[in-house]
């Protein structure tokens, strides 16, 4: 975690003196420390995996809403990324896009859920 914070400061203080003087720069500066930074998020993912797979060994039949599940996450943190990158870089109605879609993919994935929820209700 100290890693990550030191490069995210470093990124800030050298991307405030180049807001200065080439605010592009300083814009470039930014993304490449968001960039870096997924890419040691990513690096994170094989832990979670395995508990995944865990969780699905136990559920069997029911394996089926931890997937939906996984893709919610990821459609969220997708879109709150990219919609970040966008407000950084001063461009609101991108990101205001990115999110409303990634609000809407919400919405799709998770009707296998919903569909499940109204049978099991219809059934009692």
């Amino acid at each position: 975690m100290l890693k990550v914070a030191i490069i995210g400061v470093m990124a800030v203080f050298l991307a405030i003196p180049l807001q200065k003087e080439k605010a592009e720069f300083g814009m470039l500066a930014i993304m490449a420390a968001c960039l870096l930074l997924l890419s040691l998020s990513l690096g994170k993912i094989q832990e979670i995996i395995d508990v995944i797979r865990q969780v699905e060994e136990y559920l069997g039949n029911g394996s089926m809403y931890v997937g939906i599940l996984l893709k919610i996450v990821g459609i969220t943190y997708v879109a709150e990324f990219g919609a970040n990158l966008c407000h950084d870089a001063g461009y609101g109605a991108v990101a205001n896009q990115i999110e409303f879609y990634g609000k809407l993919m919400i919405l799709v994935v998770s009707i296998p859920i919903l569909m499940t929820l109204i049978e099991t209700i219809g059934n009692l």
